[in-house]
């Protein structure tokens, strides 16, 4: 990964944008783009797309989700305690003890989350898991006053206070990686695009919004409806199954660095994976397979019923300790990924149809 490169996916992932108040992180996505895209845009769900080769087709969409979980302020008391509750899937245990930056109209405001000391938790709580009802924010207030003079509502949203951490071999912790490195992949992609001969594609890449909360659809329905993309590439985390305590007969065996996991199931497109895995094959891009028999959860499952429908695959980068304030991922895995959809991109033509037969 170049210097340009590992600077922007490093001031994306430690720029916080929980779902719906995703729109600092966009900024990020969207000046990076306009280096290099033909256009740049957001809409009113909290998209960001970025295009090259307007005028082209087929119609390409890449879309990998910016938001990441979080939590929302529900309650400040008299003494000046903040209760949240979870923006996303959140195992609470991770949260314990954890630094947070609160997102507030004054600005950002720091605090700790706290819980009831284990000397002072009773035998009978200790064997029970703490839910996020059982914490709190703490930002040193000494009322409930003081908190709203320093601008904290109810309904402010807080992030991890946990930036990137270089491990060294090629690999990174941080928060926010699922799915920070989506949005930052697929943008990837289109510059590599941009740098090389126009594909006869045209490919807009979409930091989608909401993928968190999106049972819905997120900001990948309204994004895909309004694209109406023949053919669309997610980018998404999957589970690395190379740490302890992992099944592998269940989800596959996904390294670190053992390159991007391509996706079969009822969601994807077998046409799509089949053209994915050939190009892999052709690059010499190093791959692994993982199977989604029924949803995938991820924007794939939006996108694909959109419309009349939309040949859909989905390329995933193997990250360990998913939904913690600590996830690890492969650099080298974010750029094989990049290189593979880029490729794909420039192999589609006007004649290509992705309608089974």
């Amino acid at each position: 990964m170049n210097d340009t490169s590992r600077a922007f996916l490093e001031r994306l992932l430690g720029t916080p944008g929980p779902s719906g108040h995703e729109a600092a992180a966009a900024a990020v996505w969207r000046e990076e783009a306009a280096a290099f895209a033909d256009e740049v845009g957001a809409d009113v769900s909290g998209n960001s797309q970025a295009t090259v080769n307007g005028g082209g087709a087929p119609r390409v969409m890449l879309a990998g989700h910016i938001d990441e979980i979080g939590f929302m302020i529900t309650h400040v008391d008299d003494d000046g305690f903040l209760y949240f509750d979870g923006i996303g899937g959140w195992d609470p245990q991770v949260a314990v003890g954890q630094r947070v930056i609160l997102l507030t109209r004054s600005g950002h405001l720091r605090g700790v989350v706290g819980r009831k000391p284990i000397h002072l938790i009773k035998d009978e709580e200790k064997k029970k898991a703490a839910k996020l009802t059982d914490l709190w924010i703490d930002i040193g207030a000494t009322s409930g006053n003081e908190v709203t003079e320093r601008g904290v509502r109810v309904g402010d949203a807080a992030v991890v206070d946990a930036p990137v951490l270089d491990l060294g071999n090629g690999r990174i912790a941080s928060r926010s990686i699922d799915n920070r490195i989506g949005a930052f992949v697929v943008l990837e992609a289109l510059r590599r695009l941009a740098d090389g001969p126009a594909p006869a594609a045209s490919v807009t890449a979409v930091a989608t919004a909401q993928e968190e909360i999106g049972y819905h659809g997120g900001g990948a329905r309204t994004s895909a409806y309004r694209l109406e993309p023949q053919v669309a590439v997610v980018v998404d985390v999957t589970f690395a199954t190379d740490s302890p305590g992992i099944e592998k007969k269940e989800l596959g065996d996904h390294k670190l660095g053992s390159g991007p996991v391509l996706a079969r199931g009822s969601a994807a497109s077998g046409m799509v994976f089949e053209r994915l895995a050939a190009v892999a094959e052709r690059e010499g891009i190093a791959h692994s397979i993982t199977a989604s028999p029924r949803h995938t959860s991820t924007d794939a499952d939006a996108i694909y019923l959109t419309r009349a429908g939309v040949a859909t695959g989905l390329v995933s980068v193997p990250n360990r300790y998913m939904h913690s304030p600590n996830e690890i991922v492969a650099l080298a895995d974010l750029d094989a990924a990049a290189d593979l959809i880029a490729a794909f991109c420039r192999d589609l033509t006007t004649e290509d149809d992705f309608v089974p037969r």
